[in-house]
């Protein structure tokens, strides 16, 4: 009997320090492995976060490879390791669906870049600017500097509109007056005040023409185009510049019929 457990604690012991042997070799072969990748040219090319991703898929890949040699080094049946890895598979994949399409979307977006950090963008209902980009979530900023979480699952499945994308813009803005005004030398104030403005581009030409109409009153629509960080001051300033201007020349608004139940 002493024979017996001698023996089995003699191989016992030999697996478990072989196991040992082979977990700290391999923890630094990983740790060599994954230096290297880094320095790699094409992996130090992409994006920041596919840099990050694609090296921590690699650790983990590399240490499940180790933890799966130690386990057949100790002895255990392959065959009941991979049943409890398939089933313990499952049940997580179930429990974290949402979490896994969070992740699919994260990888996508980072693979096709349908935009990126800084970016203007308009989706799923929000509009801010792109601070973050993650595997799960893409953290946008608004205009009234709120910070807006967008799951990644849901952003691939919806329309993005990405006003940054572009290096130019356009500005549409739409003007009233009387309908008994002259609308030739109504044009031609707003080409003027679009003329005058420095970031209001030449090419293509600024755009002003009658576009519409009551009984009451004539609709303007007015087109300039900017370089895309000068949209806002654009709109504002044309805005500011042909309301004065219209005002300076006397041009009337348009009559505001009361509806009297007398």
């Amino acid at each position: 009997m002493w024979e017996t457990i001698a023996a089995l604690c003699t191989t016992v012991v030999g697996k478990v320090l072989l196991a040992l042997v082979v977990y700290f070799v391999g923890k630094a072969v990983i740790g060599k492995v994954l230096k290297l990748t880094a320095k790699i040219k094409g992996i130090d090319a992409l994006d920041p976060n596919v840099r990050t991703f694609t090296i921590s898929a690699i650790r983990w890949i590399l240490y499940l490879v180790l933890i799966v040699s130690i386990i057949s080094i100790l002895g255990v049946p392959m065959a009941s390791v991979i049943a409890v890895l398939g089933t313990a598979g499952a049940t997580v994949a179930l429990a974290l669906q949402g979490s896994l399409a969070n992740l699919a979307g994260g990888i996508m977006l980072l693979i096709f870049k349908p935009f990126k950090v800084g970016d203007f963008v308009e989706t799923s209902g929000v509009s801010g600017v792109v601070k973050k980009l993650t595997l799960f979530y893409t953290v946008l900023t608004t205009l009234d500097n709120k910070r807006v979480t967008v799951p990644n699952g849901s952003l691939m499945n919806a329309n993005v509109i990405d006003y940054s994308a572009e290096t130019t813009r356009r500005v549409d803005l739409t003007f009233l007056t009387a309908k008994s005004e002259k609308p030739a030398a109504i044009q031609t104030m707003m080409k003027e005040v679009m003329a005058a403005n420095e970031k209001v581009l030449a090419d293509p030409a600024p755009f002003a023409q009658v576009s519409g109409g009551t009984n009451e009153a004539m609709e303007f629509t007015v087109r300039a185009w900017c370089a895309t960080d000068d949209y806002w001051d654009v709109y504002f300033s044309l805005l500011q510049g042909i309301t004065e201007r219209l005002g300076e020349a006397g041009v009337q608004a348009p009559a505001v019929r009361v509806v009297s139940d007398k």
